[in-house]
């Protein structure tokens, strides 16, 4: 971890980088802003030096707005929901805050630390996090999914839900179909909240060796 900060932490201009993994030596990383017709980019360059020369190590290309909206956005979206309860819905809504406030992943400032703290006032004790799976029943208690991951995408000016859950086997894709949908309306029953927050619900069914089978429904053809 290395980064530019005051002697008290992060300062309204600081920023902290979590470089994992990486060999000893000289690195840098640059950031760029590149606008486009339809939306602000930025490009960041992870460098490291060899001999008198600096190579690219890595490159992240980031949009800074998310179905049409920029971290501000979400953020007050989240605080929103966590006033009505939607605690769910808050959760999920500033991680995309979180996302969109840092054009990289390995990267926080002031401001995805705040974002950071607020979330973990709402995290929600029964979704997947940190690793650890969550369960979901179907209404006929008949399976039991293990949930891995749910997050927020955007699809052109939709925002989507993407749900990913452990499955022995997707080679029958016409099964493979039917738990996904039992999934999306297992997880609109138990959670009711979600309708209000996304457009479409995305169903990946996940096998052990890390192949998925995706289905995309519209919220009002979830029932």
């Amino acid at each position: 971890m290395c980064g530019v900060f005051g002697s008290n932490g992060q300062t309204s201009d600081s920023a902290v980088f979590s470089l994992n993994n990486l060999p000893p030596g000289k690195y840098a990383v640059v950031i760029l802003d590149a606008p486009s017709p339809k939306s602000a980019l930025t490009v960041s360059l992870i460098l490291q030096q060899q001999s008198s020369d600096w190579k690219l190590d890595n490159l992240y290309i980031k949009t800074a707005s998310s179905a049409g909206h920029d971290s501000d956005w979400f953020a007050a979206r989240a605080r929103g929901f966590q006033s009505k309860g939607q605690m769910h819905n808050a959760w999920l809504y500033y991680l995309e805050a979180r996302s969109l406030a840092s054009p990289l992943p390995l990267m926080s400032t002031a401001e995805t630390d705040k974002l950071y703290d607020e979330s973990q006032k709402v995290l929600p004790a029964d979704l997947p996090a940190a690793g650890n799976p969550a369960d979901l029943s179907t209404a006929t208690a008949a399976a039991t999914y293990k949930l891995t991951a749910l997050f927020p995408e955007a699809v052109g000016n939709d925002l989507d839900l993407i749900v990913k859950y452990q499955a022995a086997d997707i080679s029958n894709t016409a099964q493979a179909y039917q738990s996904n949908v039992a999934v999306m309306k297992a997880l609109l029953k138990k959670y009711p909240e979600l309708r209000d927050a996304f457009a479409a619900v995305v169903a990946r069914a996940v096998d052990p060796a890390g192949h998925d089978y995706g289905t995309l429904l519209a919220m009002k053809d979830i029932k």
